[in-house]
């Protein structure tokens, strides 16, 4: 972060002051980041395996704050859940039940677990895909060349890298729609094992939540689908280390003007002993969590609910870029892989019935919400 940027938050108040950085840190923590670990943290300045070993791998959520110089955004970061909207980028009505089965189900069906089983087995035997290894940018390459290929059953779709300071790039896939607004679906592709060097193949976290976009690509594609609304599948970069990926992302979005009408972010789709979708209510938007349960329920049966805490995932970037956002998990907290953040989150844990409900669900909520 720029020394003018945190000078003109404390000036205006939109980041009190309590809640504020230390300036002087700035010229001699060359190289180090600034996270945040909640609303009500100052900050503090850690080095990349810090943020990894001390805050990642035991469960403690951040936001990696260093390179946010948007006033509302930084405001936003610093508000309490209870302030749900600290400010919005635009106002969207949800429907209260679903009415699009007629087109939604035969697509619904159409989705399998043969072609995510191959994906997730190369996802897994990358020696880890943290967002600053080798592994990573590899890891990269292999999925936008995926998604390509996958894109092509439908000359519309296009697949862009969103590029970012570090080697491993975002990766947007667009359907467009009969209007410019956004649909969004998202899930990271980056691992870690426990420190940057680690062994980390994240099966669940959040191999499983690639491979469920990959397939409802394939569903809709192969369909020749063509949407109300346009359609985004977003595969971040960089979420293990504080959302890097996805905060770029939103705030490329918020900059240009682009009206988002609702971002499902999935993170861990593979490991389920309930059997259940569970739907996050924290630092989300409350509209849009209560149409993904109506969606969810309707298409794969009951539903979960559980909190994540802080800077759990990717669907606080688009939160605190003023976009409505929602958290879908494969199971609450308590009941949640064991396996995460270490070597062991391996192919061999995965539920595959997880998997495909996931992709269900992800296809009905798109063929649904293409039409808000």
């Amino acid at each position: 972060m720029r020394v003018p940027a945190v000078l003109a938050l404390l000036a205006t108040g939109a980041w009190p002051v309590a809640a504020a950085p230390a300036i002087e840190s700035l010229g001699t923590d060359a190289g180090l980041r600034l996270i945040k670990t909640s609303p009500a943290d100052p900050g503090r300045w850690v080095t990349e395996e810090q943020k990894i070993r001390d805050y990642k791998s035991k469960g403690i959520g951040f936001v990696d704050v260093t390179d946010i110089t948007d006033a509302q955004v930084l405001a936003a970061l610093s508000a309490p859940d209870t302030q749900e909207k600290p400010f919005s980028a635009q106002a969207v009505s949800y429907p209260s039940n679903v009415g699009h089965q007629a087109e939604a189900n035969p697509l619904v069906m159409k989705a399998s677990t043969t072609n995510p089983k191959t994906w997730l087995k190369t996802l897994t035997d990358f020696y880890n895909r943290y967002y600053q290894s080798s592994y990573g940018t590899q890891a990269g390459t292999w999925l936008f060349n995926t998604t390509k290929s996958i894109a092509a059953a439908n000359s519309a779709i296009t697949v862009t890298q969103f590029t970012h300071s570090f080697n491993q790039p975002s990766i947007i896939t667009r359907i467009p729609g009969t209007t410019s607004d956004l649909v969004i679906v998202s899930a990271h592709y980056d691992s870690t094992g426990g420190s940057s060097t680690a062994r980390g193949p994240g099966a669940d976290d959040n191999g499983s939540g690639v491979v469920v976009l990959l397939e409802a690509l394939r569903v809709l594609a192969n369909a020749g689908f063509k949407p109300k609304n346009t359609l985004e599948f977003h595969f971040y970069s960089g979420e293990e280390g504080g959302l890097l990926g996805s905060q770029a992302v939103f705030s490329s979005y918020k900059s240009s003007g682009k009206k988002v009408l609702a971002v499902i972010n999935q993170d861990m789709a593979g490991y389920s002993p309930s059997g259940k979708i569970s739907i996050y209510t924290d630092y989300v938007d409350s509209a849009l969590t209560a149409y993904t349960r109506v969606v969810a329920t309707a298409y794969t049966g009951a539903t979960t609910s559980d909190t994540c805490g802080y800077g759990c995932s990717d669907h606080a970037s688009a939160r605190s870029n003023g976009f409505p956002a929602a958290y879908v998990c494969d199971e609450r907290m308590d009941a949640s892989s064991p396996y995460i953040h270490s070597s062991g989150d391996a192919y061999s844990t995965i539920m595959w019935d997880a998997v495909l409900r996931h992709t269900k669900f992800t296809v009905a909520f798109l063929v649904e919400a293409s039409y808000l």
